[in-house]
């Protein structure tokens, strides 16, 4: 559909506001709902326990919880779409984000949906270092003998525990400035 809008002079869906919303839309469900829990919660919780020698991971219902959190978030932003969906653009950039442009609840709800999932992303990493050190200290070996890809999950774990409460504070003002 991004295609087909482009590739011709004017408004092939009809309107631009359709435009924004699926551009928008797009944007976060990639990044937000499929790279982020595919690859830190899906391969991570998969290949950590077996390259550092674990059974499980070392809070399992931590697993669980994000995971339900992620469902939760994904529910919550599907049901934004339903509401005209958000059409600020997938950084809500503040004038497409504000309500002189976009005054429906679709952008609060996505932005409330955008918090769980940051929740959600913090408990996994904290699963994620947790076991990382727990099977590292287990197994005795020393970190230079640690796998590269575990290296990756630690450091990108600990990257996400550091950057997502700073996206939390910038989209909890973007909420405050909508609705003050």
């Amino acid at each position: 559909l991004i295609r087909l809008e482009l590739s011709a002079s004017g408004s092939w869906l009809g309107s631009e506001s359709l435009y924004n919303m699926i551009v928008t839309s797009h944007a976060i469900m990639m990044v937000f709902f499929l790279v982020m829990p595919l690859f830190m919660g899906g391969l991570g919780n998969l290949l950590l326990p077996m390259m550092l020698g674990l059974e499980d991971m070392v809070f399992p219902r931590l697993n669980n919880l994000s995971v339900l959190m992620v469902y939760l978030s994904l529910g919550m932003f599907s049901y934004s779409m339903t509401q005209m969906g958000p059409q600020a653009g997938w950084t809500y950039y503040p004038p497409l984000s504000l309500t002189g442009f976009s005054s429906d609840i679709s952008v609060d709800i996505s932005i409330l949906s955008l918090h769980v999932l940051g929740v959600s992303s913090i408990l996994n990493s904290i699963n994620i270092i947790s076991s990382f050190f727990m099977g590292v200290g287990s197994m005795g070996m020393k970190l230079e003998h640690v796998s590269l890809f575990v290296w990756s999950l630690g450091v990108t774990s600990m990257l996400v525990i550091l950057s997502v409460p700073v996206l939390a504070a910038a989209l909890a003002m973007l909420l405050l400035d909508r609705k003050l």
